[in-house]
């Protein structure tokens, strides 16, 4: 088995693995979003990320230190991911858990765009019409027409399209960047240095049970994120979104069995056309490649953003 193909293998199931560990800290999300806003949750769950990464830096192997040679591509992703946790967190409290997932199913048909712009990853011709099949697999969730689009809905595209360049970017800085914990610790840093300035103005007394919630999802985080952040070194973005459209699974049961959920027929539809297209780029990815294609894309120019 050649080298390229074990590390797309090697991502895939970095992947798989991180499906299961966001969709545990999206079930805490919910949790939590009936009786808190996002302020003091990603204060106290950033600050116990950043925490984590600055324990793990000293562990064997690792590089030490959060320099980066990409501050600015960093502080771009930073913000994304700010952007994203804040839209997530608001789509979770408005929307069913499967209904976030279609938007999350989304983020392919993003990535493939964003990759082939930002890192030189032009999707397969045969991919984009997996890609559009996704998209239209969206249109599910609204039966009744375009009508019935709620500030949920919008709130959960929004967060898709910054979770998707957060996600972009973090490929394109691990092609320089060899240390993955500078991408999981400034996002966290970001985000918990802006909660707190707010914290005075949101806080609610939180239980000992709750601190508890806050704790769990911090943990699940950061280890979702790490392995997000090196499968991403090792796969294509726009493979490695559609493999998350296995969390599907993982929210629509945890919609049914924690919350009571269970949404119309047509957002299971639209979810299964989604994760169907999802399936068919896993397989774009493996596929045999001809003379021209087996090559690996060019190395891309460094964004204007960094020297």
């Amino acid at each position: 088995m050649s080298r390229v193909r074990t590390q797309s293998l090697l991502g895939a199931l970095l992947v798989v693995i991180y499906t299961g560990l966001i969709a545990s800290a999206d079930g805490i999300t919910k949790v939590l979003a009936g009786g808190y806003g996002p302020v003091q949750i990603y204060a106290l769950s950033g600050a116990v990320v950043v925490l984590l990464c600055r324990l793990a830096d000293r562990l064997p192997g690792q590089r030490r230190g959060f320099t980066t040679s990409c501050p600015r591509a960093t502080a771009l992703r930073s913000l994304a991911t700010v952007i994203a946790a804040i839209c997530f967190f608001q789509a979770f409290r408005l929307l069913p858990f499967a209904e976030v997932f279609v938007f999350i199913g989304l983020m392919p048909l993003l990535a493939g765009a964003m990759s082939g712009a930002l890192l030189n990853e032009p999707v397969r011709p045969a991919a984009w019409l997996a890609l559009l099949a996704g998209f239209a697999g969206m249109l599910f969730l609204f039966p009744r027409g375009l009508a019935t689009v709620s500030a949920g809905h919008l709130l959960a595209l929004m967060a898709a399209v910054a979770g998707t360049f957060s996600m972009t970017m973090a490929r394109y800085i691990g092609r320089y960047e060899a240390k993955p914990l500078v991408q999981v610790f400034y996002p966290n840093l970001c985000l918990c240095l802006l909660m707190l300035l707010l914290v005075p103005f949101a806080w609610q007394p939180m239980s000992a049970g709750d601190v508890g919630w806050v704790l769990a999802y911090a943990l699940l985080l950061f280890a979702a994120r790490w392995l997000l952040v090196v499968a991403l070194r090792l796969l294509a973005s726009y493979a490695v979104t559609p493999l998350m459209n296995l969390q599907f699974i993982w929210m629509a049961a945890i919609g049914a069995l924690g919350f009571g959920e269970y949404p119309p027929l047509t957002t299971y539809v639209g979810g299964l056309v989604v994760v169907g297209s999802g399936l068919y780029l896993v397989w774009d990815q493996f596929a045999p490649r001809g003379p021209q294609t087996a090559a690996q894309p060019t190395r891309p120019a460094r964004l204007r953003t960094d020297p």
